[in-house]
Parts: C-alpha cells; structure tokens; sequence
C-alpha cells in the first residue's frame, strides 16, 4: 500500500467519470467561428476599407488611421455581439509565453449611463509595463513605458473562458525608444528580410510577375498528460516541470507498444476537445497520435504563413494546458519530464515561398533540372554551415539541454541532411558535372490486391537536427516548451543573408555576360565547396559523426546553453542581424542577457527544489524505513532468528551520503560567481552535476526504501495509472 498521500491520488484517479463532451459539429459550422477573419472583414467592412485591409496584409503597405478607426467599429461590434465585454492586446515577451492586457469596452458617460467604445488608436496602440517584463537592461525599473501595437497581419480572435469572452488583438512589444522587447517584432522583420532578397533573386532567374515571398512554418507539438491528482505530491513537477528525482520504472518504452498505438479513451475525450477549440480558433490541427514514450502525446498542424503559426502555436499550448485541467489532467510540455524516456520536441518545419513562383523549396520530379530549387537550397545550405551556431543557440534552454544528443532527439551539432537523392545531386554540383538525379520508383508489396504507388527519391533521418523532407526542412532540435518564434527569426534571417550572397555573386557573373544556367550552377559550386561539409546523411547519434563533424569538418558541438547562448555575442552574429535589420546590436544583446538569466533562474530553482525535497521528504522517509528495519532485526535477534543486516545498512550509507551531497549542492547555490558568462559556466559545469548525484542517490533509495514510507508518486504510477 503507498503512502496515504499517494493512495488518496490513486483513488481519485480510478474515481475520475469521463468529462461529458460537446455535441459533433460539422467542421464548417465551428471552423474560424471565434475568429474575425477577411470573410467576416468583408462582410462588415465597406468595400474600399477593406481593400486597403487587404493591401496592407498582402503587400505590407502602412495602415491608414481612418481606416483603422472603421475596422476598430466592425471588430467591436463583431466581438460585443458575441457577448465580449474586454477587449486584449496580446503579445509574445521574451519568456516563451503569452503576455495579455485586458481593458473593458464601457465608456462612462455624463448622465450616468455607459456605452462600449473602441477607437481605432485603441484597437492600434497599447501601453502595458515595458520594464517589468524580461529586456535584458534595455529598460530601467523606473522606465516603465512599453508600447503594443497591433499586427494586422494576424487576426483577431475571441477566447472564452467560464468567466467571460475577450476580444485579443495579436500585437508587437516594442520599449519606449523602440527597441523589441517581443518575439513577433524580430519575427516580421526577418520576414521582410527574405522577402526583399528573394525577390531580388527570383527577378535575377528571370521572373517577371514576383508575389511578396514569405517563411511558412507548420510545428508540431508533443507532449505528456498526467492526472491532476499527481501535482501537489510532486513540487518538482509542479515548480520546475520535471521530474527532478524517479526511480526508473521496470516498464518504459522498451517495448515500443505505445508508438501510434491505440488513443486512450480519456485521452481522445481531451484531444477532441482540443480539436474543437483550436478549429473555432482558425488552426488547422491536422494529426494526432500517441508519441513513443508512455503517456506522450503529439498533435500536428497544416502549414500557415510564419507569422500566424507562430501565434497559433503559442495558442496551442495554452488550449492544450486548459483543456487538459478541464479532464483533471495536467500537460507537460517540458522537454524531459521524466528520466530514462524519450522526451518532447516540437519539429518546426519551414519553408518560403509566395503565390506567384510556388513553394520555392519543392524539389519537383527532376531537382537536377529545377534551377530556382537548386539556388533557394544551396542558400539554406550556406546559411547553416556559417549560422549553425547561431541556431543551436536559438534552441538553447535549460530544459532542451536534457534532451539535445539523446538517443531521442537530434544532437548538439548542426548539420544538414538532404536525402540520398538530393545530396547526390548537390555532390555533382561540387564537382562542378551535373548530369541527373536518382528516381524513387515504385513501391512493389508482392501482394497484388495493394495498389501501387510511387516511392520517394530518399529516405527521412531522425537524427538530424535540420533534415530536408520534400518541400521544406524540418527543424527537430526545438524544443516542446519553446515559442517558435525564435527558431523562425534566425532561419529566415540566415537565409536572406544567404541570398544576397547568392544573388551578389549571380548578379556580377551575369553582367560579365555568362549565361543564367552556367552562372547559376558556378555560384552553387562555391557554395558546395566552401559549405557542403554541414551535409550529412549518416547517424547523427554515432560517437564517430562526433569526432567526424568536429575535427574534419570544423562544425561546433555545443553541448549546453552555456556553450550555445555566448553566440550570441560574437561580432559576426551581430552584424548579421544589423546588415539584415532584423535585429539592432542593443536588442541581440539583450536577447544574450535575458536567455542566460532565464538558463540560471531555471537550474537556480531545480537545484533548491532538489535540495528541499531530498531533506524534507526523502530523508525522512529513508531514515523511518532505517529505523523500522533497525527494531525488526533488534526483535528477529531477540527470538535468535538468523539475521542481515546488509540493506539497513546499505540505506543508512545512503542517508549520509544524501546529507553530504545536499550540503555540497547547497554551498554551490549559496556562492554563485560574477559576470553572466562566469555565471552560465557556474550552473552548467557545478549545479547540474551536484544535483545529478543527487538523484542518483535518492533513486538509488527508492528502490530499497519500503513503498509505504515513499512520499513521491513513481513514474509507474505517473506514466502508466490514468
């Protein structure tokens, strides 16, 4: 029998009724219903209006004010009949979650009475606090002014609660003198980035009719459900989002049985309900499956404008955590939960393209013919062997930094993998003869009742961090509790760095008279001679692609936030986001500041956490079992009972050897160094290997200490008791 306070847990878990689920709708009755999409600007807005909507969506160009004002009516009077009496600037601080403002729509007038009123400089501009939310200095405590300002760009949309509805309004966060305090800012402007490049480009390769280019993004989210009764007995769970402490249970996921198997019925109750709420919300969730470890989950979206997914995705994670409390669940989108287990990503896949030239990333059948394809890669290419860093250090947190070289997850390096057919393909280019590209042929099941069907070129890798996989590259190094944002800004960043280059060097072959196709593919040489060394179709988990990548081909192996974020400050990263505009030397710094705070408050808080419960809890529940087995053996000698005292013994080693390890841990937290990077240094290289013996020893005493005394519910009971 467990302790009483983990029986009471399991009992509240087999007492649990199925929540009652919502009627089946049509997806044309729900889809978008919460959202003020164009199809609802158009019907509310007159027709001049909302063309200039239109043109400033599609086009960029600046927003008039009047025109703001006429939309601020539609879209109060759209919300207010829907029952909304708040209105919310949201935005997307540097924290990897959602920050919102709520202000009411009522006007208080003279006689007495009220009405609702929402301007257009109201639905345009916000002023939360620009110094209390992470700046990384760039906002004294006494500055407190900070701006919101609406992104027309992603739409409006309702959130209902049981407390209400509220109009929310995506916006930018930007400081009083203008510097980003937000994800989406740098977003949108790397956006602008690629667009003006690719443009360039594609008027270089001769096209005329060229549509605004921009990034697309589809992020698929994994996760882990636990029951709620589990998290007041868990303060690591409950604090840190992991588990700090957890005997390995003697059934993981060896036996690969919940891989795509069957959806648990109270799992799908809580995955419809999902489904429903993001359709209402205009987010096209396509997938959802069991993951590979137990009680992991995935769920995957269509692809969106980058933009817009990027705000999808952070609304994903707030329906998946508040939809999973309404079932007495709790989600873990933490990037290693639990011990031992596959852990969660969120494979960010991207690619650019517009509505004129298509997905600029789509192979075709014959990618040895297909020239814009060719040059759009070897720009990625080239982005990633110079930037590789860079975008390790987009994925860079604490938490990632479990999970990052696992035999689960891509590992620290960065490298590209393009497929068999597609690095034959860019092998020939190197060598400067370009003769064809391999076909994938037929798929032949010897069973003649399946139909056939044609086989790709090339088969996918899971080790890869950054893997070509059709018409776009999948980004699996990032991780589940991240914003997307951050990823997408260095991808398209280091892209339109890389078709300037390309389009530089095209430019001057072509006004020396060389023809398109020779110039082209002499550009593409270069780059594969100078870059091609990030192409890597092997195992990325094999020690010998570690050595290999590092002392052969010169790529970096940055094993942990400590080592990754100090990129940030090398000259070359800055100059980069200043030549591109995405980012001005005074927000990369701050950016620096503010992850590397984050790194440190993060291991801060485990290795308290780690301390607390190792003393409180663990301790006291070993040295009880030490004592019950100590008046045991004192009564079995009494009777001349042959008695060991080998496991009171070895328990008892183990207390001390607890107490000693938790003194060592706490004088770590206790003297912490100057300067960040010294600091950084300090919570990798000595708080994280301290509270690393520390779990060993108490997991080593969880499988010894009696099961009624243990106070902390067992990945037994947490993965596999729902």
């Amino acid at each position: 029998m467990p302790s009483p306070q983990r029986f009471a847990a399991l009992q509240a878990i087999q007492q649990r009724q199925p929540v009652a689920t919502a009627p089946v709708q049509k997806l044309s009755e729900i889809w978008a219903s919460d959202v003020f999409s164009l199809d609802k600007m158009k019907a509310a807005l007159p027709k001049e209006i909302f063309k200039s909507v239109q043109r400033t969506i599609r086009e960029g160009s600046k927003l008039d004010v009047s025109v703001a004002n006429v939309v601020a009516q539609a879209m109060k009077e759209w919300a207010v009949s829907r029952g909304a009496l708040y209105y919310s600037h949201v935005f997307y601080p540097l924290t990897n979650s959602t920050a919102e403002k709520h202000d009411g729509f009522i006007s208080p007038q003279g006689d007495g009475s009220a009405i609702t009123e929402f301007t257009g400089k109201l639905l345009v501009q916000g002023e939360p606090d620009g110094s209390s939310f992470p700046n990384g200095g760039i906002r004294s405590t006494f500055e407190a002014r900070g701006y919101t300002a609406w992104d027309i760009t992603s739409p409006a949309y309702l959130m209902e609660t049981p407390n209400g509805i509220t109009l929310c309004i995506p916006t930018v966060f930007v400081s009083w003198t203008g510097e980003a305090l937000d994800k989406k800012t740098p977003l949108l402007r790397s956006n602008a980035a690629v667009d003006r490049q690719a443009r360039r480009l594609l008027s270089l390769l001769g096209e005329k009719d060229i549509a605004p280019v921009s990034s697309s993004c589809g992020a698929e989210q994994e996760y882990f459900l636990i029951d709620r009764a589990y998290l007041s007995l868990r303060p690591d769970l409950l604090l840190a989002g992991r588990t700090l402490f957890g005997h390995p249970s003697a059934k993981g996921q060896q036996f690969d049985d919940h891989y795509f198997g069957a959806i648990p019925e109270r799992v799908q109750v809580f995955m419809q309900e999902v489904e429903r709420s993001l359709y209402r919300l205009g987010i096209p969730a396509k997938t959802r499956h069991n993951e590979v470890a137990p009680s992991q989950f995935e769920i995957a979206p269509f692809h969106e404008a980058a933009n817009v997914a990027t705000d999808h995705q952070q609304l994903t994670m707030t329906v998946l955590r508040e939809t999973a409390r309404k079932h007495g669940m709790v989600c873990l989108l933490h990037e290693k939960p639990f011990a031992g287990i596959n852990g969660s990503g969120k494979h960010v896949n991207w690619s650019i393209g517009n509505a004129t030239q298509g997905n600029l990333l789509d192979p075709g059948n014959t990618p040895h013919e297909n020239l814009q394809f060719l040059i759009f890669c070897g720009a990625v290419i080239r982005g990633v062997h110079l930037y590789g860093p860079l975008m390790r250090a987009a994925i860079a947190t604490a938490s990632n930094d479990h999970r990052l070289g696992a035999n689960e997850a891509p590992p620290a390096i960065i490298s590209v993998y393009l497929g068999s057919q597609l690095e034959d393909v860019f092998q020939q280019i190197r060598g400067g003869q370009l003769s064809g590209s391999a076909i994938g042929g037929m798929m032949d099941f010897g069973i003649d009742t399946l139909p056939e069907f044609p086989r790709d070129a090339g088969d996918r890798n899971r080790t890869s961090p950054f893997a070509f996989t059709g018409n776009r590259f999948e980004f699996r190094a990032v991780g589940s509790g991240q914003s997307v944002a951050g990823p997408l800004v260095v991808l398209n960043t280091i892209l339109a760095d890389s078709i300037a280059w390309i389009a530089d060097a095209l430019e001057a072959r072509l006004n020396q008279g060389e023809p398109l196709d020779q110039a082209a593919l002499a550009v593409l040489q270069v780059v594969m001679q100078q870059h091609g060394q990030v192409v890597f179709g092997g195992n990325g988990y094999s020690e010998e692609w570690h050595h290999m990548a590092v002392a052969e081909r010169g790529l970096e192996n940055l094993r942990t936030t400590a080592d990754a974020l100090p990129v940030l400050e090398r000259p070359a990263i800055r100059e980069l986001f200043e030549r591109t505009g995405v980012l001005t030397p005074v927000e990369l710094q701050s950016r620096f500041e503010v992850y590397a705070e984050q790194y440190i408050l993060a291991i801060d808080v485990e290795a308290k956490l780690a301390v607390q419960i190792a003393q409180t809890q663990i301790y006291p529940a070993a040295m009880r079992y030490v004592g019950d087995l100590s008046a045991i053996l004192q009564r079995q000698s009494a009777l001349g009972v042959p008695v060991s005292t080998q496991l009171c013994q070895r328990v008892s080693a183990l207390c001390q050897t607890l107490l000693e390890c938790t003194t060592s841990l706490e004088e770590a937290i206790a003297s912490p160094p100057h300067g960040t990077e010294a600091h950084l240094r300090h919570a990798a290289d000595v708080l994280v290997p301290r509270m690393n013996r520390v779990r060993e020893v108490v997991d080593e005493l969880e499988g010894l200490v009696d099961d009624d005394l243990w106070p902390l519910p067992t990945y037994q009971e947490l993965l596999f008791v729902r």
